[in-house]
């Protein structure tokens, strides 16, 4: 995929193709959107929910998913402090799921050495 520079260009393509796939497979896009209100009727807000969701997608590597949550996260009006939090949640865990791969890795060799 070419990478893009126009993030609103980008949030409405994804949301268009997302349409598309629905058309061609109304059950997937159905059980999506049931998916999506059972999560919304819980007890987050749907700012937190955004700010979550963003972190997410930056955990995911999906930058549709960024583009859209980034969008959303504004309009429930998340502050740029709140998503920087969101965010350096999201590289915190990152860095501590590597952490504990290096670890892992670690194990691997020494049993690798011992055989």
């Amino acid at each position: 995929m070419e990478q893009f520079t126009n993030w609103a260009e980008h949030t409405a393509h994804v949301k268009k193709s997302f349409g598309k796939l629905g058309q061609n497979h109304p059950k997937m896009l159905e059980g999506y959107k049931a998916l999506n209100q059972a999560a919304a009727a819980e007890a987050l807000d749907l700012k937190t929910r955004e700010l979550i969701a963003l972190a997410v997608a930056v955990t995911t590597r999906c930058e549709s998913c960024i583009s859209v949550h980034a969008e959303e996260a504004a309009k429930a009006g998340a502050t740029e402090s709140e998503i920087a939090g969101a965010l350096a949640t999201a590289i915190a865990l990152n860095a501590g799921a590597a952490y504990t791969y290096a670890l892992r890795a670690m194990e691997a060799v020494e049993a690798q050495k011992q055989k």
